[in-house]
């Protein structure tokens, strides 16, 4: 359009002198400039107008692909979330596996030891069944009984069998039953033995020997003691000790009560290495 104005201000002003041949070529050199400048500027408004096109839809794509983006971050967001919950699940999981398996290995090993105590229970009660087989003849005959007292297997005889009254010198009869006792817990292997005095609550009166029911009861133990190794008990195995009137199995109030009071128990001594937590205790007294 700048070279169009100056061309027809040309063209005014040179047409009263210009021959009419040359007006007219100059009109058809117009109209034709004329024309590639219209089409110029139609091919220019029409690249803009592609170029236009071209960025909104160039926009169009960016804002499509911040959405896209927008949604993979939450979506990735989400999905750690998801493996953290994962992972937290796992750690569980394995810690709850740990504690089943620890679970698992205390029950075995409580079931080792309940198996065990209870080959160990048979075996006491095998031992006291045969015990009573041994001593059925005595018991029979009233000189003994055979009982558990505290977890200990026990053989109990009546004073009055074996002493005079306020006496620990044994009488023939009663020697007799206490070698009878000593044959028979000699065949028990491996078993220590100790020979308890009782007595009932009456006091010694007048006894320079036996002053009181500690000594006497001291006295009458250690005589059966005494007896029972003269009938084959290894000396080692056996020891002699005093609860005088201070262990009664039922009241002094009668004299039934007392009779049953007054008497010479020999306990059978457990052995300590099948005692539950015996090794733990031996190392602990020996330093292991």
């Amino acid at each position: 359009m700048t070279r169009l104005v100056p061309l027809v201000l040309g063209l005014a002003v040179l047409t009263a002198c210009i021959p009419k041949g040359k007006y007219v070529a100059l009109e058809e050199e117009l109209a034709s400039t004329r024309s590639e400048l219209e089409q110029q500027i139609a091919a220019r408004d029409a690249t803009i107008a592609d170029q236009e096109a071209t960025i909104s839809k160039l926009q169009g794509q960016v804002r499509d692909l911040e959405g896209a983006i927008k949604k993979i971050t939450a979506e990735l967001a989400s999905r750690e979330k998801q493996l953290e919950a994962l992972n937290a699940e796992k750690a569980s999981a394995l810690a709850d596996k740990g504690a089943l398996k620890a679970q698992i290995e205390e029950m075995k090993q409580a079931l080792a030891e309940l198996q065990e105590r209870k080959a160990q229970a048979e075996a006491r009660v095998a031992e006291f069944k045969d015990l009573l087989a041994k001593f059925q003849s005595l018991i029979d005959s009233g000189t003994l009984e055979v009982k558990i007292v505290d977890g200990r297997m026990v053989v109990a005889m009546a004073t009055d069998v074996l002493f005079a009254s306020g006496s620990a010198s044994l009488s023939a009869e009663g020697k007799t039953a206490v070698q009878q006792v000593a044959e028979v817990l000699a065949t028990i292997p491996d078993r220590s033995f100790q020979v308890e005095g009782h007595t009932d609550n009456v006091p010694m009166k007048g006894s320079e020997r036996y002053p009181n029911n500690w000594y006497l009861g001291a006295g009458r133990a250690i005589s059966v003691t005494e007896a029972m190794i003269e009938a084959g008990m290894p000396v080692e195995t056996i020891s002699a000790s005093s609860y005088g009137e201070h262990r009664p199995t039922t009241s002094n109030e009668t004299k039934e009560g007392k009779a049953q009071n007054r008497r010479i128990e020999i306990v059978v001594m457990p052995d300590l290495s099948l005692l539950p937590g015996y090794e733990e205790l031996e190392k602990m007294v020996n330093g292991g």
